[in-house]
C-alpha cells in the first residue's frame, strides 16, 4: 500500500505533504526512503554513506537482526536481505547460508550489518569473531567483505573504519 500523504519529486530530492502526517506516517515514509536508498543499481562509494539508511530500517528493532548489502564487482547493491533474526541480545548467524546467498545472488562484494537493541552500537567480541569467521569463509569463493556495520539508535558504527575487519 503507497503512502498518499507524501509526494515525492526524486529530481530534486524534494518532497511534498499531501495533507497532515502523523509521527507513524513519517517513520513509515523513511522506511521506504531507506529502502529506495538500498535499491538494486546504487552504487556504495563508501559503507558510512548507507549509515542513515540502514539506521532509518534497523534502529528501533526489539531483536538483534544480521542483514547484508550484496554488492556486485563496482560496489552497485544487488540486494539487501535482513538474513538473521534473534533474541534481545544475540542473533544465531550461520556461515553456510551466508555464502549460499551471496552465491544466488552473484554478488563481489558484501557489507554486513546488524542492530543492538540496546542502542549502543559498539561491536561485542562475538561481533568481531563472527566477523572474522564470515570474511575467511567467504574469501573461500571470492567474495570480500568490505564492512561490517553495527547499528545503534542513535549511531552506526563500521568496523572496517577500526581496523575489524
Amino acid at each position: 500500500m503507497r503512502n498518499t500523504k507524501f509526494k515525492i519529486d526524486e529530481t530534486n530530492g524534494t518532497y511534498t505533504v499531501a495533507s497532515p502526517v502523523t509521527e507513524k506516517d513519517i517513520l513509515i515514509m523513511a522506511r521506504r526512503l531507506a529502502k529506495n536508498r538500498l535499491a538494486r543499481g546504487r552504487i556504495i562509494e563508501r559503507p558510512s554513506a548507507a549509515f542513515i539508511y540502514l539506521q532509518a530500517l534497523m534502529g528501533n528493532y526489539e531483536n538483534e537482526v544480521f542483514g547484508s548489502l550484496f554488492l556486485d564487482n563496482q560496489h552497485r547493491i544487488i540486494c539487501f536481505e535482513e538474513l538473521f533474526r534473534g533474541t534481545l541480545n544475540v542473533t544465531n548467524i550461520h556461515p553456510r547460508e551466508v555464502v549460499k546467498r551471496a552465491l544466488a545472488v552473484n554478488a563481489a562484494a558484501i557489507i554486513f550489518v546488524h542492530n543492538h537493541p540496546s542502542g549502543e552500537p559498539e561491536p561485542s567480541e562475538a561481533d568481531k569473531k563472527i566477523t572474522i569467521q564470515l570474511r575467511e569463509t567467504l574469501n573461500l569463493i571470492d567474495v570480500r567483505v568490505l564492512d561490517h556495520i553495527v547499528v545503534g539508535a542513535k549511531a552506526c558504527i563500521s568496523m572496517a573504519e577500526r581496523g575489524l575487519v
